[in-house]
């Protein structure tokens, strides 16, 4: 699947944090080096070496989340994916020990610090897409095989 995909949450946080590292924190920081600098010898200056090293990091990711903004395409949900795996939908397997697995399909720019989202490039959610309530998955990766049955679909879940 695409991997420049994301849901429209996802693409509002993204436009959130590149609106607040330009307008809030740039601003701050390059006030912070302003008035280091004017303390005179920068090369002994920490305030001064720290703040410039924080500006370039934010200069960086404003210039990664502007160029991945640009590339990405939103996923809206669409009643005809309801009673089927797609994009966007919470997941729920069980495997035959009665173990269970709980995420939701989202795109790889949606994973980090969230707590059971997974990207839809991750093998387990390959294995799901397009599939309905009681069928069954294989997941075989490099370290181990795994069999789980799709136990709930769902789109309306809050986000977690």
């Amino acid at each position: 699947m695409d991997s420049n995909v994301i849901t429209p949450e996802g693409f509002a946080e993204l436009k959130q944090e590149l609106d607040h590292l330009w307008r809030k924190e740039r601003p701050e920081i390059t006030k912070l080096v302003q008035w280091a600098a004017s303390l005179g010898d920068r090369s002994d200056n920490a305030d001064y070496q720290y703040n410039k090293k924080r500006l370039r990091e934010i200069d960086r990711r404003v210039r990664f989340l502007r160029k991945r903004i640009e590339a990405l395409r939103v996923v809206e949900y669409n009643p005809v994916q309801e009673g089927k795996a797609y994009f966007g939908a919470w997941v729920t397997l069980v495997d035959q020990d009665d173990a269970t697995l709980s995420f939701r399909i989202v795109g790889p720019d949606e994973i980090y610090n969230k707590k059971h989202y997974v990207s839809v490039n991750a093998p387990v959610v390959r294995a799901c897409l397009g599939k309905r309530v009681g069928d069954e998955i294989a997941v075989r990766t490099s370290e181990a095989y795994k069999e789980w049955e799709i136990d709930r679909i769902q789109y309306n879940l809050p986000t977690v």
